[in-house]
């Protein structure tokens, strides 16, 4: 074990003796923080991702030329006219009646500009049953969707005049409106019940109001604060509104779990007969530096979404790093000083029919104490049953297959959005999300160049990546073309994106590429996500060698011993490997889709196995953590290997349960949404926990550690110079308060 004597004090400790020391002053200087850092971050206003920055390669080239050029590119919207029978043509006076109704419906509000019929463009379908009425809302494209809500209405009310028709509006503008309607409040509900549902099991699990507030009220400060820090770093790195609904997620499971552990510690201490004080430095010097490893590990993870060169990864990796840092900090500053100022009264408001609930000195837990005989008992059958149990549930995900969810797999019919998306795909294929070539030339008018164009147009039909129509808009006095190519494959993205690299990859080079001093980049919906999964599965690589590494490092540091750290990587990646595997069988393969909504998705959303492994990788490090430290401590108190394996998992299983309770029904949460990829997202986070929570800490955890025995604490001789961020323990029999000098304790 090496030496005997471990220092008491250390950097959560000593923040934790001063905080109760000075109660008030941090408790002040806490509000203060939260207060600053929100009116600050209200001042200074928050800064987005834009969409240019987006991502890297051609789709970035090609938003940076139009932003240089200063095209505003307006809202266009589509009016879609369809007979219900086969037997409805475009040429029919009741279809020419509908059309001329819409033109002069949409014309009527004022907020549309640039109305064509499509007898003037000739985009009637080839059966002749589905015309398309095209035009562009006024003003800022990016606020269009505030203003489309009289030109729906218009449409809609050309829909009643003409039942035997089919009349449906799709376009940028209508589609994030009807979004907002329908998603917006079910997000803002989700992240709402979130708070209620932690209140409601920290109550059974403390049995006191009192007690039970003050894990939601560090963690909703955390937020708060955190919300206005964004605002701030958003000056040096755009946020995002998925950024901020992660940041809310993290920081409600992190901040209840952090403060959960050190009350606790607290709790018990107190239980075991100790002072007030001498409890409160305890949890401190146990608990709280358990919170800071874990936190610094958190971030650690979370920074690895900085590595993925994605502006909206990085703004999540950052608003969740911050989220985890400031409630790490409130946990062993403002918490020791609010227990101290609470004393007895942390107990106040008892629920009735918990009252018969008490505090033992032990803590232990009746379950995980009969699962720990059996474990203990058993250790290399425990490893092969256990191990050989994630294995399998982790096997599905040798087949995984991702891919940006298409409008349909992302809402099922959930959206009339939806059916005219499918709509406009059967009639025009690939015209729901042409790919859109931005072309630029010292003289976008020069022969060569004016060539060029009309041979790509011909290629693209001519090649199979498109059907047509191709159409070109100049820009003269930017020198500026824009080429829009509806994609083969539609809605089916294999299929566009084979019709995307046919063009970037044949058609482009044998014309725009022949004309001197020309750039074209090809852009669009289909291009955008074959851009992004490229530059994703580029990062995928330096993310996880980043993540493993740093995270071995700091378990090697803080509990000096080569076995603990090998062993934490192994475990905390066995987890990911099961919750991975859950999301394929579920999501991809269908098995029991039914019971979460997710019937013929088919796949996992492209973001999502790099995101789960950061998120997941740090926070099970939460669990470990606070398990292993408490094992670690039974043992410098002299206990052998197998007892203080005992010690460690009975007396944290409460804690731990809670915790993991927690963090499952606030991700479950967001399982019910339905977006699949949120919901795929729920389903992950709280499989894995749950996972991590039981079979990993409270099976194979225990299991693999009583088979190491003494070898758990091997530090090799060349690796002793090595920091010594090790456990600031108190001794066992201590009755007394621990001074603040920092002293050496025998153990």
């Amino acid at each position: 074990m090496g030496n005997t004597e471990v220092r008491v004090r250390g950097l959560a400790a000593r923040a934790g003796g001063w905080s109760a020391r000075h109660r008030w002053a941090a408790v002040g200087i806490w509000v203060l923080f939260v207060v600053l850092a929100m009116g600050l971050g209200s001042a200074a206003g928050r800064v987005d991702v834009d969409q240019s920055d987006q991502l890297k390669g051609e789709t970035h080239t090609a938003a940076k030329i139009i932003e240089d050029a200063g095209i505003k590119e307006p809202a266009g919207e589509t009016v879609l006219i369809q007979g219900r029978t086969g037997t409805v043509k475009a040429t029919g006076a009741e279809f020419r009646a509908a059309v001329a109704d819409v033109v002069k419906a949409v014309e009527g509000t004022g907020k549309v500009t640039g109305v064509t019929s499509p007898y003037d463009t000739h985009t009637i379908s080839r059966d002749g049953r589905t015309a398309l009425v095209q035009f562009d809302l006024r003003g800022d494209a990016e606020t269009a969707a505030d203003r489309i809500e009289p030109v729906l209405n218009a449409v809609a009310g050309v829909q009643k005049d003409h039942a035997g028709l089919r009349i449906e509006e799709i376009g940028g503008a209508s589609m994030q409106k009807q979004y907002k309607d329908a998603f917006g409040d079910d997000f803002q509900q989700a992240e709402y019940s979130a708070v209620p549902v932690a209140l409601g099991i920290l109550l059974i699990a403390f049995g006191a109001l009192v007690a039970a507030l003050l894990p939601v009220a560090l963690a909703i400060t955390a937020i708060m604060a955190t919300m206005g820090l964004m605002g701030l770093v958003s000056h040096l790195q755009p946020m995002s509104d998925t950024a901020n609904s992660v940041m809310l997620l993290v920081g409600m499971a992190v901040g209840v779990d952090y403060c959960l552990f050190y009350l606790r510690r607290e709790r018990e201490e107190r239980a075991a007969g100790r002072d007030a004080g001498t409890a409160l430095r305890i949890a401190a010097a146990t608990s709280g530096r358990a919170i800071v490893v874990s936190g610094v590990t958190v971030c650690v993870a979370m920074a690895g979404m900085l590595f993925t060169g994605l502006a909206e990864f990085e703004a999540m990796g950052l608003a969740s790093l911050m989220v985890v840092a400031v409630a790490m900090v409130g946990s062993v500053t403002v918490l020791p000083a609010l227990l101290s100022l609470l004393g007895e009264r942390v107990e106040k408001g008892r629920i009735p029919f918990l009252r018969r609930r008490r505090r033992t000195g032990s803590g232990d837990s009746r379950f995980w104490s009969a699962v720990l005989r059996g474990v203990l008992a058993k250790p290399l059958l425990s490893v092969v049953v256990a191990a050989g149990a994630l294995l399998a549930i982790a096997a599905p995900a040798l087949g995984m297959k991702t891919q940006q969810l298409t409008l349909d797999q992302e809402f099922g019919d959930s959206l009339p959005m939806v059916q005219t998306y499918n709509h406009l795909n059967d009639a025009f294929p690939g015209g729901s999300e042409p790919a859109q070539v931005v072309v630029k030339a010292k003289d976008i008018n020069a022969p060569d160049v004016r060539q060029a164009l009309a041979d790509f147009r011909k290629q693209a039909i001519a090649s199979g990546a498109s059907r047509g129509p191709v159409e070109v808009k100049l820009y003269d006095a930017q020198n500026v073309a824009l080429v829009s190519v509806p994609l083969v494959g539609g809605s089916d993205m294999d299929r566009a994106t084979k019709s995307l690299e046919k063009l970037r990859d044949e058609v482009r080079p044998a014309t725009l590429g022949k004309a001197d001093g020309v750039e074209a980049p090809i852009t669009g919906q289909v291009a955008g996500n074959h851009d992004f999964n490229d530059q994703l599965m580029g990062s995928v690589v330096p993310v996880f060698a980043f993540v493993v590494v740093f995270a071995f490092l700091l378990m090697l540091l803080s509990f000096r011993s080569l076995t603990v750290a090998i062993t934490s990587i192994v475990l905390n990646l066995l987890s990911v490997a099961a919750a991975y595997g859950i999301l394929v069988a579920v999501f991809q393969h269908g098995w029991g889709a039914s019971l979460v909504g997710a019937e013929g998705v088919g796949a996992i959303v492209t973001w999502l196995p790099l995101f789960l492994f950061v998120i997941l990788f740090g926070l099970s490090m939460d669990y470990h953590v606070f398990v292993v430290s408490r094992i670690r401590e039974a043992r410098m108190r002299g206990r052998t290997t197998k007892d203080a394996i005992r010690h460690g998992v009975v007396t944290t299983a409460g804690v731990v349960t809670s915790a993991a309770v927690i963090m499952v029904a606030v991700f479950a949460i967001f399982g019910t949404l339905s977006m699949q990829s949120m919901k795929q997202m729920g389903v992950g986070l709280a499989a894995a926990v749950l996972i991590d929570a039981t079979i990993i800490r409270g099976v194979l955890l225990p299991a693999v550690m009583a088979l190491l025995g003494e070898r758990n604490w091997y530090l090799p001789k060349w690796l002793h110079r090595l920091p010594d961020l090790t456990h600031d323990e108190a001794p066992e029999q201590a009755a007394s308060p621990v001074t603040d000098r920092g002293e050496r304790l025998t153990v």
